[in-house]
């Protein structure tokens, strides 16, 4: 089946899902060089966010990467964003631009949540 016969939803449903995917597999390598990186980056991450009262999630990620939190692929910090989100400790308040996707929308900005 042609990409043209699957509809949109499913399409994003599909790619949400590899990406997922890909996140786990990045933070479990992360793992094995640091055990403690998701806990670790997801203390940086809400503290980083709460600090400045809104941040964008590569500003966040950059800043995690700066101050040694740093995985050999950076989709390792997907899932870190997925459970501050699930667990109320960030919340997206909009969308901007992302750098490294030159310009392209999908940028999230966060703020700490109610549990944040």
């Amino acid at each position: 089946m042609s990409q043209l016969n699957i509809d949109f939803a499913t399409r994003v449903r599909d790619a949400r899902a590899v990406g997922e995917v890909a996140g786990d597999l990045a933070a479990d390598r992360a793992e094995k060089t640091d055990p403690f990186f998701r806990t670790r980056a997801l203390e940086f991450i809400v503290g980083y966010i709460r600090q400045q009262g809104e941040a964008t999630g590569e500003s966040a990620t950059q800043a995690a990467v700066l101050a040694g939190i740093s995985p050999p692929d950076q989709r390792a910090f997907g899932p870190v964003y997925a459970r501050a989100l699930k667990e109320g400790l960030i919340r997206v308040v909009g969308y901007v631009p992302r750098a490294k996707g030159h310009g392209s929308m999908g940028g999230k900005l966060y703020r700490a949540g109610r549990a944040g």
